[in-house]
């Protein structure tokens, strides 16, 4: 089930308590106050400001959790201590800072090195986490290793095999154009993003929240892999795009084609069981 709302993050959050859902993993990419143009959403805000505003998500977040259940929140990297502190002051207990290393852009630096990753946080709402399934990959062999991995490796705190969807033409089938071939969307979050996530701190059935919702990916996973999904977002434009994206069920959105990569993970057919990612294309769930 997908509930696709309009709306103020912070208020249709309280409507989770409206409509009985308890969230189980939450993914929180929110603007990162970087001065950018977006249409609802002041994007320049004074510092205190800002985080007061990520306080309030957080906390009306972890209030609407299952005990032991899952926050990734998404930062900028020099963002990294405000967002630790923010997490920790609302109530949620530290697991792993994410490094999410871009394969293709890069900000460089005069007086310091060059930024070239994103901080993803996992927390968990107390000590033990609620679910956590501990995903084995396959990826290429390394130049400087000699022997192939005969299981593959597990995932670890690093991810540097999941490519960020770029403004050009790197960014492939996946992002979503209009007809002239322009981006709906530049900070669109990538399919793979998601599926690991999910796959790592949910399990069917589960209820995931996305606050910020953007184009709508957390929904599009969450369908494929049998999680029910909560997506808010403020724009009624990118409303639409996600709308149309949930309804159209393109190829470049599929899951199942990336199966393989996680193919030596332990009990992988119990988190990702095929028949969901096969009915996605079959039925629609979506409720406003």
């Amino acid at each position: 089930m997908i509930h696709l709302w309009q709306g103020d993050c912070l208020e249709r959050i309280e409507r989770l308590k409206e409509s009985g859902i308890t969230v189980d993993l939450t993914f929180l990419d929110p603007p990162f106050n970087q001065g950018k143009e977006y249409a609802c959403v002041e994007d320049d805000l004074p510092e205190e400001e800002y985080w007061k505003w990520m306080h309030a998500i957080c906390q009306a977040t972890y209030e609407n959790t299952t005990p032991g259940g899952a926050i990734y929140f998404m930062q900028r990297e020099k963002n990294a201590e405000a967002t630790l502190h923010t997490l920790r002051e609302t109530g949620w207990v530290f697991q792993n800072l994410i490094i999410w290393l871009k394969k293709t852009s890069a900000v460089p630096g005069q007086r310091r090195f060059g930024k070239q990753f994103q901080i993803i946080t996992f927390a968990t709402k107390g000590k033990p986490a609620r679910h956590f399934h501990r995903l084995r990959i396959d990826p290429p062999k390394p130049p400087n290793h000699k022997i192939p991995r005969e299981n593959g490796i597990f995932v670890t705190d690093c991810w540097d095999d999941i490519r960020e969807m770029t403004s050009g033409y790197l960014a492939g089938d996946e992002a979503l154009r209009d007809k002239e071939g322009a981006r709906l969307h530049k900070q669109q979050a990538p399919i793979a993003l998601l599926r690991r996530i999910l796959l790592s701190s949910t399990k069917p059935g589960d209820w995931t929240l996305d606050p910020c919702s953007g184009t709508g990916t957390t929904a599009v996973v969450a369908d494929q892999l049998g999680r029910n999904c909560v997506a808010i977002e403020i724009d009624p434009n990118n409303v639409g795009i996600i709308d149309n994206r949930l309804k159209e069920r393109r190829a470049a959105d599929s899951i199942c084609k990336h199966r393989v990569y996680y193919r030596y993970t332990p009990n992988l057919e119990e988190s990702w069981n095929e028949q969901f990612a096969a009915q996605w294309y079959r039925e629609n769930k979506i409720v406003h």
